[in-house]
């Protein structure tokens, strides 16, 4: 982990513990560290993701809003364009993270109930985590210069 990386997980984990879910951090401090502006309305697309989607334990918030973070860079705006790109990089981040965590479903990584003091502190670390290894992944694959907002 550099310093970039070591940022991302420590904005994320601060936006996390001043009062947005998981989804939301991943999606803020994304858009931050990609200096890309994101309007109210973008930015609540991810409050679904929380809690697994709406507190169902499906997929990780952090990692379906770490997929957001990579469309913002490789999606697509019409239907002409390839998704190529957006495919196989997300397929690419969903391995890694399952390799990192063990796992992507979030009752699987955070088996705790929802709001309680243990299932915070293991989501916070969860969701610190994912964005490192996305800013590491980003970094990486060269799909984009990342900056650290003082």
């Amino acid at each position: 982990m550099n310093e970039i990386s070591t940022a991302a997980r420590n904005a994320a984990g601060q936006h996390f513990k001043n009062g947005y879910n998981c989804a939301e951090s991943i999606v803020r401090t994304g858009a931050d560290l990609l200096g890309i502006q994101l309007d109210d309305q973008t930015l609540r697309t991810a409050t679904g993701f929380g809690g697994g989607i709406g507190h169902a334990g499906c997929v990780c918030g952090a990692l379906a809003a770490s997929v957001m973070v990579i469309g913002l860079l490789k999606g697509r705006t019409s239907s002409e364009e390839s998704r190529d790109d957006a495919y196989n990089l997300s397929g690419e981040f969903h391995q890694r993270f399952q390799e990192k965590f063990g796992g992507t479903c979030c009752r699987i990584l955070n088996p705790h109930p929802f709001e309680t003091r243990d299932h915070m502190v293991n989501c916070v670390k969860i969701t610190g985590n994912t964005m490192a290894l996305l800013a590491d992944f980003l970094q990486e694959k060269g799909v984009q210069t990342l900056i650290i907002k003082n």
